[in-house]
């Protein structure tokens, strides 16, 4: 009776092992992406002339997030820097905090979050078959998801804030906004690049 019983534990010991991973490596994915917002504001900005918005690495990473991790796992790494910025945190770009959230800035790293869900969600499965083509469809489905999520829904709130914030036409706004676009529309080629390459090596395994 106490073989059986120790059998028993054994198993049930091997089957939590697994279930234990499984909620534990998403919860890594999510510290993971939001360290890498937190390093690519602490990187360092590009002040832009016309605009209080500075260039950062932070798009890149949000892209990066959506294009390889599921939309809650995505979405969660971006809430949780957004959360440790509005408790006080130094993560945002300049070492800002708090302010940041309440300033002309604020709708571009608000933006984030739908933004990176969007993208998550549009990006589909990524079994394209195989090939030249099956890359090639991987690639464009990648990109256009990022374009519309990471560069559109957040240009869309970033532009809308900022011109409330700053009492500018939302057309000034986007018209002095026009480099970070073509910057972010480089990013999304990049970022679609490694992520498609990040699922081939990992259909690979």
């Amino acid at each position: 009776m106490s073989v059986n019983h120790h059998q028993s534990s054994s198993i049930t010991a091997g089957a939590a092992a697994p279930a234990a991973l499984r909620v534990l490596a998403p919860a890594g994915r999510v510290a993971l992406f939001a360290a890498l917002l937190w390093g690519a504001a602490a990187a360092g900005e590009i002040p832009v002339p016309g605009t209080p918005v500075p260039i950062t690495l932070q798009t890149f990473v949000v892209m990066l997030a959506a294009l390889t991790l599921n939309w809650r796992e995505a979405g969660a790494s971006v809430a949780v820097y957004l959360a440790a910025g509005a408790a006080g945190l130094p993560v945002f770009a300049g070492g800002a905090s708090t302010a940041a959230l309440l300033g002309p800035s604020a709708g571009f790293l608000i933006g984030f979050l739908p933004g990176v869900v969007a993208t998550a969600l549009l990006k589909g499965d990524s079994a394209t078959g195989a090939g030249a083509a099956g890359m090639a469809l991987r690639l464009a489905r990648l990109f256009g998801a990022a374009l519309v999520g990471c560069v559109g829904v957040v240009y869309a709130f970033g532009f809308v804030i900022q011109s409330a914030f700053t009492g500018a036409p939302l057309a000034a706004v986007a018209l002095a906004s026009m480099g970070f676009v073509a910057g972010d529309v480089i990013k999304a080629v990049v970022a679609s690049l490694v992520a498609a390459g990040v699922a081939k090596l990992g259909a690979r395994r």
